[in-house]
């Protein structure tokens, strides 16, 4: 009897096109699938040479869907969702005891790292694995049980719950103590003219942290060149940077504030740019349950003993003020 089964065309090709269709443009699934928009356009080629027939088309500089890819969309998008469920239901019964915890590099680095050891004191049952990425992941599609995102904590079809409710963060030039010193020490915001300015270039297009341009002007400063300095690629490395003297750099009081405890990093004036953004704990609906409930409490802990810290270093640190203090004032 001879074999009725239609070829199946290669999966990657399928996969760029679902991606896609889904979001109607090349760049956005290239962003998703981790490879460049030549790779998708490629796959999608092949896709087309493969089944005889277009599936896109071009309009006024955008792609639109032809009716045969209109045709195939849904039950593509359904046999994918259908592989990531068979999958994620895999994962979740070979490692229902870890918990994948999304964040930031600067906020899994300075702020996370060196406390995830007391979530695996108080939780030894459950086992954790941290993906640090700048990526804005897709929660109800990847295989992440909670994420710590910055933003307003509109997020649709998610469950948020904000790290410190009803206040914005705030955003302060940090250096070393070394730059409070020396022939040109730091003592109000105009004196940076003669300081190295540290720049996260990974906040470029976000809108949600401010540049050194924005701040400056904030802070009523045009006398400084708020794009000269050096640039960064990874926040990590800015703030490294700012601790071996190099320079200042601007950071969120979360990321810094281990670094300024330990007196690694000063604040050289009390200047802050509030934001209307702040840290939230983030997860899909789904994801609910006892690992997610313990880690966001565990947070909440951390935070707190956090701020109690920071409110009695401030008191002390008051008492003793004089002369170069607006380092050790809190906003």
């Amino acid at each position: 009897m001879k074999d009725a089964r239609v070829r199946i065309p290669p999966l990657n090709a399928l996969r760029a096109f679902e991606a896609a269709a889904r979001h109607l443009s090349l760049v956005a699934a290239a962003n998703e699938l981790c490879v460049t928009p030549a790779a998708i356009s490629h796959q999608i080629k092949g896709l087309e040479d493969y089944i005889g027939m277009p599936l896109f088309k071009r309009v006024k500089r955008r792609v639109v869907l032809t009716d045969q890819g209109q045709l195939i969309l849904p039950e593509l998008k359904q046999a994918f969702a259908l592989i990531e469920h068979a999958i994620g239901h895999l994962t979740k019964v070979e490692s229902r005891d870890v918990l994948t915890v999304s964040a930031t590099p600067a906020f899994a680095a300075k702020w996370l790292l060196p406390r995830i050891h007391l979530f695996r004191e108080r939780h030894p049952e459950i086992d954790v694995r941290l993906d640090a990425t700048h990526e804005v992941e897709d929660l109800g599609r990847a295989q992440v049980d909670v994420a710590i995102r910055f933003g307003t904590g509109d997020y649709p079809g998610l469950e948020s719950r904000s790290l410190r409710p009803g206040i914005p963060e705030k955003v302060y030039p940090v250096c070393s103590p070394a730059l409070l010193e020396g022939a040109h020490p730091l003592k109000e915001p105009s004196d940076l003219r003669y300081h190295t300015l540290l720049h996260d270039d990974t906040i470029k297009g976000t809108g949600v942290l401010p540049s050194w341009k924005t701040w400056l002007a904030s802070a009523g400063i045009d006398s400084v060149p708020a794009t000269r300095g050096l640039h960064f690629s990874n926040p990590v490395l800015a703030i490294d940077a700012a601790i071996n003297g190099q320079g200042v750099a601007l950071s969120c009081s979360f990321v810094v504030a281990d670094d300024v405890a330990a007196g690694r990093l000063v604040r050289p004036f009390d200047t802050p740019c509030d934001l209307e953004h702040n840290y939230y704990v983030v997860h899909p609906r789904s994801r609910a349950g006892d690992k997610v409930e313990k880690f966001y409490k565990w947070l909440v802990a951390m935070r707190d003993e956090m701020d109690n810290r920071e409110k009695g270093d401030g008191s002390r640190r008051h008492a003793g003020a004089a002369g170069n203090a607006p380092s050790a004032k809190r906003g």
